[in-house]
């Protein structure tokens, strides 16, 4: 199964039992190559539906201070995006949760994109995102993802103009990532002013589903946002964890996974302009 069709069958899975979906998302190799994978196989069990593992980078622009330190951490134990596929290959017979690669543009193209989605889909990958890749200058590597079945997950900021969201749906494979605000990764009280009519108007272009990111740390944040798209990022919250308790982090990890599944799991995200 190619990895469009593995976020095609989880999306359907969920709309089939009214619930929305729950990505989580942690840093390769931070605290170390090991406990990531240990991390994946808890987030799976606790009830992730989609797992992002972020490809360490030493100049995330659009990461907060939480996740930036989880890449310096992560590149200090030499994380490169060729262990980082080794360890998807490891884990992906054990878990049954989508796993996508968040990663800037820069560690792709030195790899080559060819062989880095030809290694990607071996592996088991099932989509990248890439948040400093505008949609204009994706069009080498959407060739080479769709060649092997690799979804390319654009960004929609709440900046974006109608003319700029009809080209990034267009280009959308797996699923449009709405930004809930204008800004970089972390921890928000107000994530819900901007996601209501950006959701609306990606619906007005495509029918791909809507995941919305950036901010979500709390589950009354993410059963607020998830009333109006079809599931919710929730990243720093996570990665600050890891960063407190290192190798020791898996039962908190799972138990705050566990508690944001519940909430989009119930009547209370159902109802909104997406129910």
């Amino acid at each position: 199964m190619t990895g469009v069709q593995q976020l095609a069958e989880k999306f359907a899975l969920l709309k089939k039992r009214s619930e929305k979906a729950l990505v989580t998302y942690i840093t390769a190799g931070d605290p170390d190559m090991q406990t990531t994978g240990r991390l994946v196989l808890a987030m799976d069990r606790a009830g992730a539906d989609i797992i992002e593992l972020g490809v360490p980078f030493s100049d995330p622009s659009a990461d907060g201070p939480v996740i930036q330190r989880a890449s310096t951490r992560a590149l200090r134990n030499h994380t490169n995006p060729a262990g980082i596929l080794k360890l998807v290959e490891e884990v992906r017979e054990k878990v049954k949760t989508p796993l996508v690669l968040m990663s800037y543009y820069n560690p792709i193209l030195q790899y080559g994109l060819n062989a880095f989605c030809a290694d990607a889909a071996r592996a088991g990958v099932a989509g990248l995102i890439i948040p400093d890749l505008p949609v204009e200058e994706a069009g080498p590597l959407i060739t080479e993802a769709d060649k092997v079945g690799l979804a390319l997950i654009p960004l929609a900021a709440p900046t974006s103009n109608r003319h700029r969201l009809a080209k990034i749906t267009a280009a959308a494979r797996g699923f449009i990532y709405c930004v809930t605000v204008t800004g970089i990764t972390g921890t928000r009280q107000d994530v819900t002013g901007e996601i209501a009519r950006l959701a609306g108007q990606v619906r007005e272009f495509t029918d791909l589903p809507i995941v919305a990111g950036f901010g979500i740390a709390t589950t009354d944040q993410a059963a607020a946002v998830a009333r109006y798209c079809d599931g919710v990022v929730v990243g720093s919250a996570l990665v600050r964890l890891v960063e407190e308790q290192g190798e020791d982090s898996l039962q908190s990890v799972a138990g705050l996974t566990r508690q944001l599944k519940g909430v989009l799991s119930s009547a209370q995200v159902q109802f909104g302009k997406n129910g």
